[in-house]
């Protein structure tokens, strides 16, 4: 049997994310991913001065060490819109790549770029590749609304569009109601079951906001991030650092008239935005120019009913960790997707770890979640602040709509 090959992760970078209606809303997803495509070339010093200054129609870049990119695996949620169903592969395009180079969309809804993250470093465990890029896109307000198609010609009746931008639309009439509740609804029960206190929610959301605009300050994210071209948007958009547990808890509930906790404070936003990252075998160093940041070194998913989707990263972080051969012990840090805070609190009291460990650069209540591109930018923050620290392991989770989780484990491979 042939020894496995490794999979590291070598760079990663994202836009700053930006509101619905906000500052990225004029940009379309394609160009978004395009974006960080083109700025993960050029921080690659092989290959940054091969990559021309638009699509390259007449494949000249098909004898280049551009060309040594085995494939670009992006992940979407969306895909119905300007997308075109398939946006690593327009990405790739409109970025001047060689037109030899594959490109395939994975959608595992809010898991979709770490799920891509995933698909690449198995195509590198197994030798069928040295070089991936991989990363994730979301235009959370440029998402379309879709009319169904009729089931008979001519109808009489008035037809509904349906909105795509989050959460259930044209659903099975077989599907349980108790699975098709809308996300702040399932929190809600989430909450319930596990006993999350509004208190601790709020305290939970102006920490993320108040890390994150900290981390900004001190330039944590100055090695990760990409402006969008012609758009002022120099930190991601929906940070609010003034942000306090008193505050927030003047905010009515969303979900619920009654017996409700779910506020827009204690949740993620809507957000447009992209990230990428390479992955590669130890031969990726040559190519790119770059040494690895750290090793994937676990992976894995999981599920659970619908409902309770917010719960299920605990599943799959554990599973991850198993296969990785280490336990929460020896884990220094932890990147969690923060869709709700009462979910991010469900997961880190099932584990069992000290909060300070968790999203210490700030979270996505405060950074934003653009569907599609925040499992790289949770996998790259990791990468990052274990750079700094020293440490040895981190995992990277988010929680999945469905009723999904997903989560990956890293090895530093430089730790102290």
């Amino acid at each position: 049997m042939t020894a496995q090959t490794d999979a590291y992760i070598y760079d990663a970078v994202r836009t700053p994310f930006g509101k619905v209606g906000g500052a990225l809303a004029k940009t379309r997803p394609d160009d978004l991913a395009t974006v960080v495509v083109r700025e993960s070339v050029k921080r690659a010093p092989k290959l940054a001065g091969l990559l021309p200054d638009a699509p390259d129609t007449q494949g000249t870049g098909a004898g280049s060490d551009l060309a040594r990119i085995d494939e670009v695996v992006f992940g979407n949620a969306n895909g119905a819109g300007e997308e075109n169903r398939n946006v690593a592969r327009m990405a790739t395009l409109l970025a001047g790549l060689p037109t030899s180079i594959p490109g395939t969309t994975v959608n595992r809804l809010c898991g979709s770029s770490l799920d891509a993250a995933i698909i690449a470093s198995r195509q590198i465990n197994t030798g069928e590749a040295d070089l991936m890029l991989i990363g994730g896109v979301e235009s959370m307000s440029r998402a379309p609304w879709v009319l169904p198609k009729t089931e008979r010609p001519f109808p009489m009746h008035n037809l509904e569009l349906a909105n795509t931008t989050l959460g259930w639309r044209l659903v099975n009439r077989n599907m349980p109601k108790e699975w098709t509740v809308s996300l702040g609804e399932a929190t809600e029960q989430l909450r319930e079951k596990y006993g999350i206190d509004r208190e601790r929610m709020d305290a939970f959301a102006a920490n993320s906001h108040q890390l994150s605009a900290k981390a900004w300050d001190e330039g944590k994210y100055d090695n990760l991030t990409v402006a969008v071209p012609d758009v002022d948007l120099a930190r991601d958009e929906t940070i609010r650092p003034d942000s306090t547990a008193e505050s927030l808890a003047g905010l009515r509930t969303v979900f619920r008239k009654e017996n409700g906790m779910i506020t827009a404070g204690n949740s993620s936003p809507m957000n447009d935005g992209a990230s990428a990252a390479w992955l590669g075998s130890d031969k990726a160093a040559d190519i790119l120019g770059l040494q690895p940041l750290a090793r994937i070194a676990g992976r894995a998913t999981a599920a659970n009913e619908p409902q309770y989707f917010g719960y299920a990263p605990v599943d799959a972080a554990n599973k991850a960790l198993e296969r990785a051969g280490i336990t929460w012990d020896d884990v220094s840090a932890v990147e969690l997707n923060e869709a709700f805070a009462a979910q991010s609190l469900a997961c880190t009291d099932a584990w069992g770890v000290d909060l300070s460990i968790v999203n210490a650069w700030g979270g996505a209540i405060a950074i934003g979640h653009p569907l599609g591109a925040s499992g790289t930018r949770v996998l790259g923050t990791l990468a990052r602040r274990l750079e700094e620290s020293g440490d040895r392991w981190g995992v990277a989770a988010l929680c999945i709509g469905v009723g999904q989780g997903i989560a990956v484990v890293l090895e530093n491979v430089n730790a102290r």
